[in-house]
């Protein structure tokens, strides 16, 4: 476990906050701001920890190894960040998503675009292997996005199978645990679940998410560890990938009221010059570019320290 400041934990909950903020716009994984705040093995590599071992130290070493051993402070100051920004940053993020999807989706559309180059360079060795794993990365994430929702399905097993998917996507950088439950046809189920407080449905749900997230951060580390190079070349075609689905400029041809919330279930990306009277064009492009710098001038401040 790294040796910490409160300062230092205090960053870590800003990138939460990051995260959770992600998380909230369809189409945005809070993997991807994981990646690029350079926390995303750490992650993994503490919620791998997360086993039967761990509490046979608690048994036997009591509380600080326990707590050691989980990277404790690092995942509570993480997923406190997370928990604001969902209960605070959210709402407003919510509101511009309603109120002016084409700025929002921009900035994302920067960040993202500069993740590629960002993720890529960690890749110490290009080869046909790496190439060929990049590109099919990149068909399948596209391929996911052009996917048709389905409709509605509220099975116990599909929906713990749901969750379990959800939250792999989640922590895959590129690809969007919401829309992932959109794709499914889950959404409309879980959200009812939550506001009716349908404790069996919202459980169901809940271990699904545990199960996906437990297995598949095991799978991840088990890459890392083994396959860095091909695992990095994956998740950059993913980024890649999902750039279709964040592309600001949409012409909307299919949308589906659930409850409070209206999910677009079908459209297709057009060219600013296709909105008529599209006074925003120069400030979309202002708020890109800004989301694309933030990246390198993250990552310049990060290499400073």
């Amino acid at each position: 476990m790294k040796v910490r400041k409160g300062i230092d934990y205090a960053f870590i909950t800003l990138k939460g906050m990051a995260m959770g903020a992600a998380d909230v716009v369809p189409g945005v994984s809070g993997g991807t701001i994981a990646f690029i705040s350079g926390i995303y093995e750490e992650l993994i590599t503490s919620i791998n920890n997360i086993d039967l071992s761990l509490f046979k130290v608690l048994r036997k070493e009591g509380l600080k190894a326990f707590w050691q051993k989980l990277n404790g402070n690092f995942l509570l100051a993480l997923f406190l960040g997370i928990f604001i920004s969902v209960l605070s940053l959210a709402k407003f993020l919510s509101w511009l998503l309603e109120n002016h999807p084409v700025l929002l989706w921009s900035f994302f559309f920067g960040l993202v675009l500069a993740s590629i180059f960002f993720v890529g360079k960690e890749i110490t060795k290009w080869s046909a292997g790496t190439v060929i794993v990049f590109l099919l990365g990149a068909i399948l994430a596209y391929f996911i996005t052009e996917l048709p929702p389905n409709e509605n399905i509220d099975s116990l097993p599909y929906l713990f199978l749901s969750g379990a998917l959800a939250v792999c996507a989640m922590i895959l950088p590129g690809i969007s645990g919401a829309f992932i439950l959109v794709l499914l046809g889950s959404y409309k189920t879980i959200l009812d679940a939550v506001h009716e407080r349908d404790i069996k449905i919202v459980i169901t749900v809940a271990v699904g998410a545990i199960f996906g997230l437990l297995s598949f951060a095991r799978l991840l580390k088990w890459m890392f560890k083994n396959y860095k190079n091909i695992t990095l070349a994956l998740l950059t075609g993913f980024i890649l990938g999902s750039l279709n689905k964040i592309w600001p400029w949409k012409k909307v041809l299919a949308t589906k009221t659930f409850g409070d919330k209206t999910i677009v279930m079908d459209d297709v990306n057009v060219w600013p010059s296709a909105f008529e009277g599209d006074n925003q064009l120069i400030l979309a492009i202002i708020l890109a570019v800004i989301g694309f710098s933030l990246i390198f001038i993250l990552e310049r401040l990060a290499s400073k320290k």
